[in-house]
C-alpha cells in the first residue's frame, strides 16, 4: 500500500506541474469534426488532413476514430481547411476557416463512392505490430502470422497477457481482466470464456486493445483492466470479404474455414461472419504429490475431439442524417468428445512401489451461447452532442455427461480389481439482460467535455449436478455429490466524467458508482449466501506531448472483479480419484488500485511503469487430506496482491525490407494470505522478452521469425518455472495481392510448457502440463468482391446528394 501512495502522491505533482509547462502553448486552438459518408454513417480510418491556407501546405494529418471523428490540436494561428481521403471514395474538404485561440468545430464532410473501382495500390513499409497511445496499448494482429491460431493463443502475444494453467487469461499478474468484443461486453469468465476464445479464429481479428485503467463510461469489472478485441469488418462500399481455409498438424490433425462478408450500400450496411473447424487435440498433466512418507505420481491424458462453429451477423441503418440504429447477433457452439485416462502410482520415499489405480474417464459436452445487441445512436446537433442507448440479452447453456471408472491394483501386481463407478451428468444456463444510455455534451466555445450514463444487469444462473454409483442392484443416485445451485445478481451504475485540454495537456477525470445485489442458494442442501454492496470507482487520466514525438501519460483508477458464476456453485466433482474441484458461495468481489506512467518517443514504448494492487484477489486454492489422499481445488480469497511492471518495447525498422517488433519486461509480484489458519507469503522477480521479425522477399513473399522467454513467476500460489519458445512462419500473395498463404512452424524446439510448484501447510506438489505447442499450419486467405457499388435503383436526388460536401 505503501507504494501506492507514494505513486499517488508522484502523479498528483505530475498533475500540478504539467499545467506550468503547457502555459506557452495554451493559446493554440483545436479543430474538430467528423468524416462520414453520403447516407451519414460515420467512416473509421478514413484520413483527414488539415491544411494551411493559401499556399495548401499540410499542417497535420491523423486517422479518423471509428466513430468518423478527429481532433487536431496545438494549431497555429491562421486560415486552414480539412480535407478527407479513403479509398473508394471521392475526397472532400471543408470551407477554409481561420483558426484563433478558440476551438473550431468543423462541418462534417461527407463522401461519395468512387464512380469506378480504384486500381490495386502498393504499399511500401508495414504497419507496427504494437501501437502506444495516451489510454491504451493497440496490438495489431494482421502483423503476425496467425495461420492455424485461436483467439485464445493470439492473446498471449499481447503486452503482459499470459494464461495460466487452466487456460484462464492473466493481464498484469492478475485473471481479474474483463473481455470485451468490439466494445461489448462479452460477459464470460473461466471456462465459458476460454472455450468461445478457443472456437474464434485468430483470423478474425482486426486489433487487441489492452486498457489497464479504462474509464468511468465502461463497466468498472475487472480489478486488471480491460481487453477488447476488435474484428475485422470492412468499410468499403458494396460487396467485400475474405474466406479462409486452413491445416494443421501437431500430434494430431486439425482443419477449419470461414468468411467474413460486408455489404454498405446507401443508408444499410451489413455484415455476416461464420467460421467452422475440427480440432484433435491433446494434453498430458503429470503431477507428483508428497504425502506424508509417501509419493504419488499421477499422469493424466487427456484427448479431446472438438467440433465448433461462431457465428456473428448484424445491421446497421441511417434513420436520418443524424440518426442510426442497429442489430448485432452472434454465438457460439462447440461439442466435444473426449477420453481421459489417468495413472496414479503410489511409493515410499525410497521409491519402493505400492498400489496403483487407473481411471478411464470418457465424457460428452456441448456448449453454447447467443448475444443479442440493439442499439441508437443521435447525433443531436453538430457541436458533438450525442446520445446513445444499447440493449443486450445473452445466454449461455452448457451439458456434460461422464463416467469415471476406477480400478485399483496391489503392489506389484498387474491383475486389477474395479473399484469405485461412477457416472455424472451436469448442466448449467446463464441468462443476462442488460441495459445502458450514455450522453456526451461538449461545452461550446470551451474545451471542456463532459460525459455522463447509466446502466442496469440482471443475471441468472442455474446449475445442477447429478452422480449415480454403481451398486450390486444398478445404478442409484449419490445423493452427497448431487446439487442445485442458483445465482441472482443485479447491478445498477451511474458515472459522470469530464476532460479539457491546455495546449499540449490532456486531462480526464471520471468517477463510476455501482450497486450490487446477489443472491446464490443451493436447492439440495438449504444454504443460501446474499450480499449487497456500494462501491465508488474514481479515474485519473493526465498526456503531456512534450515535443512533436515525445509524449508523456499516467493514469490511476479504482476497480472491482467479481466471482464468476460457477466459482460460486458449491458443487464438488472428481476429475480423477484424488482430485477434486469445488466452488465458493461465500466468495467475495476483489478490488485493486492500479496505476500506470508511459513515455513515448516516435511511437516507442520506451518506458512503461504498471503498479496493481488486488485485495481478496480470487485464486484457486489447494487442500489436501493425507487419510483419504484427496486434493481439493477451491476458488477462496487470497489477502492481498502486488504486482510491479515495469517495460519497453516498440516497432523498430532495420532496413526498407527488416522490420523487428521487440518487448521487454520485468516484474515483481508478492502474495500474502492466510490459508488453514497459517501465513503464505510468496514472492519473486520476474522477465519476460520477445522478438519478432519481419523479412520482406522478392516474389511478394514475407517471412517472420520470432520467439520469446518467460522466467519463473509467481501466479498465484504457484511458483511457475521458466518456458520459451521459437516460432518460424513465411507468406506469399498471389493473384495481385487478393489471396495468400501462410505457413506457419509453431514452437519449433517443442520447449513450451507449464511446469509448476505448489507448497504450503501439507500441500507439496509439483506439475508438468503439456500440449501440442508444437504445430505446423497451412492457411489460404482470399477477398471476397470488388468493393464496388452493385447497380441499384438511383433516387431522384442522387446528382444532387453525389455533391454534398465536394
Amino acid at each position: 500500500m505503501h507504494a501506492f501512495f507514494c505513486f499517488r502522491r508522484f502523479f498528483i505533482l505530475l498533475l500540478l506541474a504539467l499545467p506550468m509547462l503547457s502555459q506557452r502553448a495554451a493559446a493554440q486552438a483545436t479543430a474538430t469534426g467528423t468524416v462520414l459518408d453520403r447516407a451519414g454513417q460515420p467512416l473509421a480510418f478514413a484520413t483527414a488532413v488539415l491544411v494551411a491556407l493559401p499556399d495548401s501546405a499540410i499542417a497535420n494529418s491523423q486517422t479518423t476514430t471509428e466513430q468518423g471523428g478527429y481532433a487536431f490540436n496545438n494549431i497555429k494561428p491562421g486560415r486552414y481547411c480539412v480535407k478527407a481521403l479513403l479509398m473508394s471514395y471521392r475526397s472532400a474538404h471543408s470551407a477554409a476557416f481561420v483558426v484563433g485561440q478558440e476551438p473550431v468545430a468543423v462541418p462534417a464532410l461527407r463522401l461519395a463512392p468512387a464512380a469506378t473501382a480504384l486500381k490495386e495500390v502498393t504499399v511500401t513499409g508495414t504497419t507496427p505490430m504494437l501501437e502506444q497511445h495516451a489510454d491504451r496499448t493497440v496490438v495489431n494482429v494482421d502483423r503476425l502470422n496467425t495461420a492455424g491460431e485461436t483467439a485464445l493463443e493470439i492473446m498471449k502475444k499481447a503486452p503482459g497477457v499470459t494464461l495460466d494453467k487452466d487456460d484462464n487469461i492473466v493481464y498484469r499478474g492478475s485473471t481479474g481482466v474483463n473481455v470485451m468484443i468490439d466494445g461489448k461486453l462479452t460477459y464470460m469468465s473461466g471456462a465459458a470464456l476460454s472455450n468461445y476464445l478457443k472456437s474464434l479464429p485468430a483470423s478474425a481479428i482486426s486489433q487487441i486493445e489492452l486498457l489497464p485503467n479504462p474509464p468511468a463510461s465502461m463497466d468498472a469489472a475487472g480489478t486488471a483492466g480491460v481487453l477488447n478485441i476488435k474484428l475485422k469488418r470492412s468499410q468499403l462500399p458494396g460487396l467485400s470479404g475474405t474466406y479462409n481455409l486452413g491445416l494443421g498438424y501437431g500430434r494430431y490433425e486439425k482443419s477449419w474455414a470461414g468468411t467474413n462478408l460486408s455489404y454498405n450500400v446507401g443508408k444499410v450496411r451489413l455484415f455476416a461472419r461464420l467460421d467452422g473447424g475440427r480440432y484433435n487435440s491433446f494434453n498430458r498433466l503429470t503431477m507428483i504429490r508428497t504425502i506424508r512418507d509417501s509419493l504419488f505420481n499421477q499422469e493424466n491424458l487427456w484427448r479431446p475431439l472438438m467440433y465448433s462453429g461462431t457465428y456473428a451477423t448484424g445491421a446497421d441503418v441511417a434513420l436520418t442524417v443524424r440518426q442510426n440504429i442497429g442489430l448485432q447477433l452472434r454465438g457460439s457452439a462447440d461439442q466435444t468428445t473426449a477420453l481421459r485416462t489417468s495413472n496414479s502410482v503410489t511409493t515410499d520415499l525410497a521409491g519402493n512401489p505400492g498400489s496403483r489405480r487407473q481411471l478411464l474417464n470418457p465424457s460428452n459436452g456441448t456448449n453454447s451461447n447467443q448475444a443479442l445487441n440493439l442499439y441508437y445512436r443521435f447525433a443531436l446537433d453538430s457541436t458533438g452532442r450525442e446520445l446513445s442507448a444499447d440493449a443486450d440479452y445473452v445466454r449461455y447453456a452448457s451439458n456434460n455427461d461422464q463416467s469415471f471408472n476406477n480400478v485399483v491394483f496391489a503392489a506389484s501386481s498387474e491383475q486389477g480389481r474395479p473399484a469405485e463407478q461412477l457416472r455424472s451428468a451436469t448442466s448449467s444456463e446463464t441468462t443476462i439482460r442488460a441495459a445502458k444510455i450514455d450522453y456526451v455534451h461538449p461545452f461550446a466555445g470551451t474545451k471542456w467535455r463532459a460525459e455522463t450514463g447509466a446502466k442496469t444487469s440482471w443475471v441468472t444462473s442455474r446449475s445442477a449436478i447429478q452422480f449415480d454409483k454403481l451398486m450390486d442392484s444398478g445404478w442409484q443416485l449419490d445423493a452427497l455429490r448431487t446439487n442445485q445451485f442458483q445465482y441472482d445478481e443485479h447491478i445498477t451504475a451511474g458515472y459522470v466524467s469530464a476532460n479539457t485540454s491546455y495546449g499540449r495537456l490532456e486531462l480526464k477525470a471520471g468517477l463510476r458508482g455501482e450497486l450490487t445485489q446477489t443472491t446464490g442458494r443451493s436447492a439440495t442442501t438449504g444454504q443460501q449466501v446474499d450480499r449487497s454492496y456500494f462501491q465508488l470507482f474514481p479515474s485519473v487520466f493526465a498526456s503531456y506531448k512534450i515535443t512533436e514525438h515525445d509524449q508523456v501519460s499516467a493514469s490511476v483508477s479504482r476497480r472491482i472483479s467479481r466471482p464468476n458464476y460457477q466459482s460460486l456453485n458449491p458443487f464438488l466433482n472428481y476429475s480423477d480419484f484424488y482430485t477434486a474441484q469445488q466452488g465458493n458461495p461465500f466468495l467475495a468481489p476483489s478490488l485493486s488500485q492500479s496505476f500506470v506512467f508511459n513515455y513515448l518517443h516516435k511511437g516507442f514504448q520506451v518506458l512503461s511503469l504498471s503498479y496493481l494492487h488486488e485485495t481478496n484477489s480470487v485464486n484457486n486454492v489447494l487442500t489436501q487430506n493425507d487419510d483419504t489422499k484427496v486434493s481439493t481445488s477451491t476458488p477462496q480469497n487470497l489477502a492481498q496482491t502486488s504486482t510491479l511492471i515495469l517495460s519497453s518495447g516498440g516497432h523498430t525498422d532495420i532496413t526498407k525490407w527488416w522490420g523487428v517488433d521487440n518487448q521487454l519486461s520485468g516484474s515483481y509480484t508478492q502474495v500474502e494470505t492466510q490459508i488453514q489458519a497459517q501465513p503464505v507469503r510468496l514472492a519473486s522477480y520476474s522477465w519476460e522478452a520477445s522478438s519478432d521479425h519481419t523479412f520482406l522477399l522478392p516474389r511478394r513473399y514475407k517471412l517472420l521469425v520470432g520467439g520469446g522467454y518467460s522466467s519463473p513467476v509467481v501466479q498465484g500460489l504457484y511458483r511457475a518455472k521458466a518456458s520459451g519458445l521459437v516460432n518460424l512462419g513465411l507468406k506469399k500473395q498471389i493473384w495481385a495481392e487478393r489471396a495468400s498463404f501462410s505457413l506457419k512452424v509453431a514452437d519449433v524446439f517443442n520447449t513450451n510448457r507449464f511446469r509448476s510448484t505448489i507448497q504450503y501447510a501439507n500441500v507439496n506438489q509439483t506439475w508438468n502440463n503439456q500440449w501440442e505447442s508444437r504445430r505446423v499450419t497451412l492457411t489460404f486467405t482470399c477477398k471476397i468482391g470488388s468493393g464496388k457499388t452493385q447497380a441499384r435503383h438511383a433516387a431522384a436526388s442522387a446528382d444532387e446528394e453525389g455533391r454534398v460536401g465536394n
